[in-house]
């Protein structure tokens, strides 16, 4: 068995992976994102372990695999992500290690994103290619990248941080300093924004009750909303010009899309696919294939676990 650790700024799961990639015990912890002591924070970790430790099957467990919110650096074993203040450059791996659960057993960390697409790599969509960009398109967009039939993390484990490259030469600043970020442009929150900004409004009067959100607008899109088509399309159109120039630097077979976006199905893909005709117009990349993940929530405990494997 292998025990992994899904970190993210809401929650926190564990679960307990068979070497063949099966998920056979799940657990999850709501994270203290808000505290400002960074023991307390990671007093959930310890919870979540402690649990995960409680099962019988925990006796077999001989390595552990940590997928986190980022940035990461796996060279220090050390995390900072953005919805976890607390949290800069704190020693999440020798942290673990340290736990008397853990005993010391090797500890394997690495990005969500990343994690993410060695999952897919691993059981779902992207299996069986030699290349493949795979993306979560949520409050954020992060991705990772596989490379000649292995995950490239790169030096210091954020090698396909697709979210901040820029698509747009005057767009809007971004947090990470930059400007014009796809991010901006694609993620959920720049949907919803992109939206109001345009005049939308959910249920057509703002009366919902509810921050709007991509879900809403993909409520309103379902329903023949023109702004809310318009959101999606712009969306898509700054995917597949990210998507495109990735596939022209490393040469890719397929991208593969997860993340809570996706939900919205085919009014994202299917834009996507079409503007991708426009972008991904060299030779080596037409044959580019667009797929949605498959391994959802789960695809966190199920990478984390390749991560600790490889």
């Amino acid at each position: 068995m292998i025990a992994a650790i899904d970190v993210g700024g809401t929650k926190i799961a564990g679960g307990l992976v068979a070497p063949d990639g099966t998920l056979h015990h799940r657990v999850e912890h709501p994270t203290r994102a808000r505290a400002t002591d960074p023991a307390e924070v990671f007093l959930t970790v310890a919870e979540v372990v402690a649990e995960l430790a409680a099962d019988p099957r925990w006796a077999r467990v001989d390595r552990l695999g940590v997928g986190s919110a980022g940035p990461v650096d796996i060279v220090k074993g050390t995390v900072s992500p953005v919805n976890i203040s607390a949290w800069r450059g704190f020693p999440l791996a020798a942290e673990i290690r340290a736990l008397p659960q853990v005993a010391g057993a090797p500890v394997a960390l690495g990005g969500d994103a990343v994690a993410m697409t060695a999952a897919e790599h691993w059981r779902g969509a992207a299996r069986g290619y030699a290349n493949a960009l795979c993306l979560v398109v949520s409050t954020g967009v992060g991705a990772g990248l596989v490379l000649d039939g292995r995950v490239y993390s790169g030096p210091t484990g954020n090698a396909g941080h697709l979210g901040h490259i820029t698509v747009d030469l005057d767009g809007e600043p971004c947090p990470c300093g930059s400007r014009g970020c796809l991010e901006r442009v694609a993620s959920g929150t720049a949907i919803a924004a992109w939206a109001l900004d345009q005049g939308w409004r959910p249920g057509g009067d703002g009366a919902t009750g509810l921050a709007p959100n991509a879900a809403s607008v993909a409520e309103s899109a379902r329903a023949g909303d023109p702004i809310a088509l318009a959101a999606f399309d712009r969306a898509a159109r700054a995917l597949a010009a990210g998507i495109a120039a990735t596939a022209t630097l490393v040469e890719l077979d397929v991208a593969v899309l997860g993340g809570g976006v996706l939900r919205a199905g085919e009014l994202l893909l299917a834009p996507l696919r079409r503007h991708l005709g426009s972008y991904a117009t060299l030779p080596f990349t037409r044959h580019l294939a667009v797929r949605a993940a498959e391994l959802g929530t789960d695809a966190g405990l199920i990478g984390a676990a390749a991560l600790a494997l490889d």
